[in-house]
């Protein structure tokens, strides 16, 4: 009988051979902690469609944070949820508002010992859920008009302290005008980890609840990408990075790990991937249900992300994917 030469079960025999030859490394230094700073509350409030998520407020914000920063996650993407909201979301730029209170939170907490980003759009704080300002006619969001209030959060989130802002709403030359602003305010240091490829996803459904952001008419699709293309993605992705963006983002990520994968072998720059709340929502549920192996399914996910080309990977699950890695060195 005729035995095979090769054998690749070889190197698969033992955890230490297969942790010789693995190719991609999944590590807590390569995720960011989403985390939610609610005005106007006393403790924390959970998210009941993303379990083991929480609004908070100002000091369990801090002690989430630390927390998650001892497992070896030192970055922290944060979005605010006002009280008042108006129809042009002034709140996002106000500079005692609950987003730039929460960045100032953290970089108080830790100096320059994490990164502290920040999420940079309107609709959580706009009266009508939507990413800008609307049309005179109220049907629409105007692109130009928007931009003009992203340079103005663009500034407040830098003065805040953050170090990177996330610009999200998927405006035409967002990236631009808000390096433009922060240059022009002082804030040359300040980086640009721009929401490049983001697309008008089912996934985020629980967010919105997070966020408080649902839109009040319509839907995003206007000015979010069509999830069937992936060429207009990579001309999304090469015109912030021409604007001059310092990281770029495929928001999901797992239903766009092709885009993930192009994105990576076509540019030259830091490439995220977010993996957004329904992702999460989705692995916690059927963890819950006994479905799935809640441990082994996520570092599984997430280690797709990676091996797809992400360099970072915003996720729900970091602190617990964190401990979770730590548990498995020797």
């Amino acid at each position: 009988m005729s035995y095979p030469a090769s054998r690749p079960r070889r190197l698969r025999r033992t955890p230490a051979l297969r942790a010789l030859v693995r190719e991609t490394s999944l590590d807590a230094g390569d995720l960011i902690a989403p985390l939610f700073a609610k005005e106007g509350i006393d403790e924390p409030v959970a998210i009941a469609s993303m379990p083991g998520q929480f609004q908070h407020t100002l000091e369990s914000l801090r002690k989430e944070a630390v927390e998650t920063a001892e497992t070896g996650v030192r970055a922290f993407m944060l979005f605010g949820v006002p009280v008042r909201k108006d129809a042009e979301g002034s709140e996002a730029w106000n500079p005692s508002g609950i987003g730039q209170q929460a960045i100032a939170a953290l970089r108080t907490e830790f100096g320059d010992d994490a990164v502290v980003m920040s999420d940079l759009c309107l609709d959580e704080y706009t009266d009508h859920g939507h990413c800008g300002v609307l049309t005179a006619d109220g049907t629409d969001v105007d692109n130009d008009e928007t931009l003009e209030r992203y340079r103005r959060i663009a500034i407040a989130q830098a003065e805040a302290g953050a170090h990177l802002v996330g610009p999200s709403g998927m405006m035409d030359g967002q990236v631009a005008t808000i390096r433009d602003a922060l240059d022009g305010a002082g804030h040359t240091d300040v980086g640009i980890i721009a929401y490049a490829a983001k697309f008008a996803s089912a996934f985020f459904g629980p967010f919105r609840e997070a966020a408080e952001c649902a839109p009040s008419f319509g839907d995003r699709t206007g000015y979010q990408q069509d999830p069937a293309n992936t060429d207009e993605a990579l001309r999304e992705i090469r015109a912030d990075i021409d604007e001059g963006a310092d990281i770029v983002m495929v928001k999901p990520a797992v239903p766009y790990l092709d885009v993930v994968s192009r994105a990576k072998q076509e540019t030259a720059v830091p490439l995220a991937a977010y993996h957004v709340s329904g992702e999460y929502s989705m692995l916690k549920a059927a963890a819950a249900n006994g479905w799935l192996d809640e441990r082994r399914s996520v570092l599984e996910t997430l280690m797709s992300i990676r091996r797809a080309g992400a360099d970072l990977i915003l996720t729900y699950h970091a602190k617990d994917a964190a401990g979770w890695l730590a548990s498995d060195r020797p």
